[in-house]
Order: C-alpha cells, then sequence, then structure tokens
C-alpha cells in the first residue's frame, strides 16, 4: 500500500475520533494527548517485541505486534499532520542522514 493511502486512511480515522472526543469530552485530545498515547503504545509494542524473542510470555503476541505496529505508525502520521510535518520528505532526509552517518563511520 502506498504511504499517501495509509495517511488519508489514518487521518479520516482521526477525524472520527475528533468528533467522538468532542461529543464525549467537549474538545478533540491535543497532540499532546495522542503523543502520550503513542508512548504507551512503545511501551506495549517493546513487551511484544520481548515476546517474540522469546523474553516474555504474551498469547498471539504476532497477530498483537502487528496491531501494535500499525497503531503505532497511525500516531506518527497523526503527530505529523498536526505538527505540518511532510511526513515522506522528513523520513528521506531522516534516512539520508542515518546512511551518511552509516558510510562515515565505516571510513
Amino acid at each position: 500500500m502506498e504511504l499517501q493511502k495509509i495517511i488519508h486512511r489514518a487521518l479520516d480515522l482521526r477525524r472520527q475520533y475528533e468528533i467522538k472526543e468532542t461529543s464525549l469530552y467537549g474538545s478533540p485530545h491535543t497532540s499532546v494527548d495522542i503523543a502520550q498515547g503513542f508512548s504507551g503504545d512503545v511501551n506495549n509494542l517493546v513487551k511484544l517485541v520481548m515476546a517474540e524473542q522469546g523474553q516474555r510470555q504474551i498469547a498471539n503476541s504476532k497477530e498483537k505486534l502487528e496491531a501494535q505496529l500499525a497503531h503505532c505508525l497511525w500516531s506518527v502520521v497523526v503527530l505529523a499532520e498536526i505538527h505540518h510535518v511532510n511526513l515522506e520528505t522528513a523520513f528521506m532526509e531522516a534516512m539520508d542522514r542515518l546512511e551518511n552517518h552509516l558510510l562515515e563511520t565505516q571510513e
């Protein structure tokens, strides 16, 4: 699937959540709220990776890992949108920097 399709799907779901949050709480969650949720998702992701490596016992860890990775990606996409970050450009630039760093350390 193309990144743009993923982005559009994530943002469409975010808009649906904003409506629900406004109805329930009077306003949608802030980017801080979303980032805090992302932090919890990353913590859960670590536990699932540990389970996949045999360091923890979690039933259905593979399926849960897949879902948790998707939740983390959703948070990244939503936070990028809220903060006006072009995720594709930022990703490619970050990969270039990492690659350059790798090449420099091999010399």
